[in-house]
Parts: structure tokens; C-alpha cells; sequence
């Protein structure tokens, strides 16, 4: 037996390959690789992260929770996507939605055809499901998966050598393509087991990855909050940096519960249009309270548990210097607006148009937030079926 198989007991090693050089990516690779028997590339677009990886000694280090330090040595990182996927068992698509498209128009060709290789996104919300099936499609040994949320909160990003964990979730949820059958379902289970400790679930429709009301309607709402035409910072730009949660306003929450039950009355419709039960699409708070536990010190109002949950504790929201040269403004360029917007909420506003659902409270978000936002890189309605819901 060799020291990779002894290492992890007799089976054969798992070849993860990670895609995206940003927080969730750093920090899922480092994880992984400290599983036994788990061998990980990492594929990224940027030369910076390969070569101050390089720069570190060729070690990559996640800063836990507790302040302690978990190094490994990655077998690889990369810009070089077929040494990245060569043997590759499980992809994991870490990119922002709006570079997805071209990111799997990239790895397409490299991928391995001699046997089963599931490429999934984290998260796996913005209809990633559609958008794999049209890319991917076409090979038959591809399994398209996500997974309702991140697996813990990465932040403090240092390209190529070390990044923080924050919060983990208790139970994480992952979703097949329609396509997939049940062994299949088996096969990623069992895959997925072997990288997380946290209990993995198997949801029974994707719809209910691209339902669960997260960064979308969180991220959009608090903005809208802050700064829209009623927020406190409406026209004028913050005095100091900000952070997403503990400095939420109560507007903000506000208007996170409100288009939270948009997204409800939106899943009552799906459930009824469909014949399917989306019993894991629960309303946000019960959500965060689920996946967060003790870990949130006031469950009241939603108000009290996104400022006194410890794993959003301190997550700066994204903020550039204003052109005035005084304060700061919200960027543009984020991914709460080119992801979270221009993906998420869109999705959601086109599906409530076609089922004739409305959506009061995610459409004056959403309507809000693409006007300040300006010129986007693209919108999930660029693959979202035209068919669809038939």
C-alpha cells in the first residue's frame, strides 16, 4: 500500500480540483487538503496567486476560528487549466456568477472523459444548474451539482498563502441537476463526505438552491437600505468604512423580510406550478438561525440575529474611496451588484413575472439597485430557459 492509501485507509484518492482564486476558493482547497487521502489543485485566473503561492514556500494556510493556524501543501496551483482538471474526480466552481460562462468554457475540453467527474458550483445559487446543462451538456459523464450556500465564511484573503474562516454550517444542502440519477446522487454524497464534517443533505429539486434566500435578497435589501432613496446615507458617502451586519440599519432588515416573503409566496407558486415540495426553502431567519446556532446571541428579529451573529462579526462591506476624496461609496463593481443583483435578484424577478407572481418588495430592490448600479457584466436571463416553466 502506498502513503496515500494508507493515509486514507485503503481508499483510492479523491482528485478535487478547485476553481477561483478568491476567499471561498482559498479556503476550500486548504480545508480539503487536510482531509486524508484528498489531493487538490487549485485553478485560478490570476498569476499573482500561483506565484506568491510560490513566494510562501509553497504552503497555504487557513487562519481558524480560535486563532491556530492549518497549513498544507496544495499539489498544485495553477493558471494552467489541464494540469489543473487532469484526473480530476470533483470540480468545484468557486468563481462569481458572472464569470462562470467563460470560466466552464475553459475547462470543458480539459475535462476527464474516462470516467464520472462532478462539477459543482459553491454556491450553487443564480441557476447555475441551467447554465451547466447548457455548456456542459453534452458529455455524458459530466454530474452537475451545487450546494445551497458556503460551507463556513471566508474573509481576510492574502492571495496564494492565507485566508480566515469564519462561521461553519451545521448542515450543508446539495442539489443535482435533473438529469442526474440516483447512483449518481449516491456517488456525490459519498464524495462529498469525505471532504466535509458537517452532515451533507440531498435536496430533492435544484430549485431549491436557486430559491434559498440568501446573498440576493440579503445583500440587495441592505443596500437599498442604506442607501436608497430612504436610507440614511442616500446621496452622501459613508464617513467610515462600514460592515455588513453589525452596521445593518433597521431599514435594511426591514426590507430583508419583505422580500423574503415575496420569495415565499414565489416558492408557494413553484411548489404548486411543478407538483414539488421546496421544503427546504424556509423563511430567512429560521434559515440563519438553523445554520448558525449558538453562534448568534440574539435570535428576536432579524434585525438582532444578523448584528449578533458571531460568523458575520466584522465582514467590511465592499466600499471604494468617493470621487469627492471624502468617505466612501458602495462599489459598483462588487459582487453584491454583478452577482447578487444582476444574477440573483434578476432570476427571481423573472421567474415571478412568468408565473405571474407578484413580487412587490424584490422588484423595488431590484429595480433600485440596477439603476445605481449602472452598466452590469451580464444577467443570469442570458441562459435562463426561454421555455421555462414548461
Amino acid at each position: 500500500m502506498n502513503e496515500l492509501d494508507a493515509e486514507s485507509g485503503g481508499s483510492a484518492p479523491l482528485n478535487v480540483t478547485v476553481c477561483g482564486g478568491g476567499r471561498t476558493g482559498h479556503l476550500a482547497a486548504v480545508l480539503f487538503k487536510a482531509r486524508p487521502g484528498v489531493r487538490v489543485s487549485l485553478l485560478t485566473g490570476r498569476q499573482e496567486v500561483v506565484d506568491r503561492y510560490l513566494g510562501a514556500g509553497q504552503n497555504m494556510s487557513a487562519i481558524m476560528p480560535d486563532g491556530t493556524k492549518q497549513t498544507v501543501r496544495l499539489d498544485r496551483v495553477t493558471c494552467d487549466a489541464a494540469k489543473a482538471l487532469h484526473n480530476a474526480d470533483v470540480v468545484i466552481v468557486t468563481v462569481p456568477a458572472q464569470v462562470r460562462a467563460p470560466l466552464l468554457h475553459r475547462i470543458a475540453q480539459w475535462l476527464p472523459t474516462g470516467k464520472p467527474v462532478f462539477v459543482g458550483a459553491i454556491p450553487g445559487f443564480c441557476g447555475y444548474d441551467w447554465l451547466a446543462e447548457r455548456l456542459l451538456g453534452t458529455l455524458p459523464n459530466v454530474v452537475i451539482w451545487g450546494m445551497k450556500d458556503v460551507a463556513h465564511i471566508a474573509s481576510d484573503l492574502d492571495p496564494g498563502v492565507s485566508v480566515r474562516m469564519g462561521g461553519a454550517k451545521a448542515t450543508l444542502h446539495v442539489a443535482t441537476h435533473v438529469r442526474e440519477s440516483a447512483a449518481t446522487r449516491r456517488n456525490l454524497l459519498a464524495h462529498l463526505e469525505r471532504l466535509y464534517d458537517a452532515r451533507v443533505e440531498l435536496l430533492n429539486d435544484y430549485l431549491e438552491i436557486t430559491l434559498t434566500p440568501g446573498n440576493p435578497i440579503m445583500h440587495g435589501s441592505v443596500i437599498y437600505g442604506l442607501i436608497g432613496p430612504y436610507g440614511q446615507w442616500h446621496g452622501r458617502p459613508f464617513l467610515q468604512p462600514i460592515r455588513w451586519w453589525n452596521d445593518c440599519p433597521e431599514l435594511g432588515a426591514y426590507f430583508i423580510e419583505r422580500c423574503d416573503e415575496d420569495n415565499q409566496r414565489l416558492r408557494t407558486a413553484l411548489e404548486r406550478e411543478f407538483g414539488i415540495d421546496l421544503y427546504s426553502v424556509k423563511p430567512l431567519r429560521q434559515e440563519i438561525v438553523e445554520a448558525y446556532g449558538d453562534q448568534i446571541r440574539d435570535r428576536g428579529t432579524m434585525l438582532s440575529v444578523l448584528r449578533t451573529n458571531r460568523a458575520y462579526d466584522g465582514i467590511l462591506a465592499p466600499l471604494v474611496p468617493s470621487p469627492g476624496g471624502t468617505g466612501y461609496l458602495i462599489d459598483r463593481e462588487s459582487r453584491a451588484f454583478q452577482e447578487d443583483v444582476a444574477y440573483g435578484l434578476a432570476l427571481l424577478v423573472e421567474m415571478g413575472r412568468r408565473l405571474n407572481v407578484r413580487l412587490p418588495h424584490i422588484d423595488e430592490v431590484y429595480r433600485w439597485n440596477i439603476s445605481y448600479m449602472g452598466e452590469s457584466r451580464g444577467s443570469a436571463l442570458e441562459y435562463f430557459p426561454r421555455t421555462w416553466p414548461s
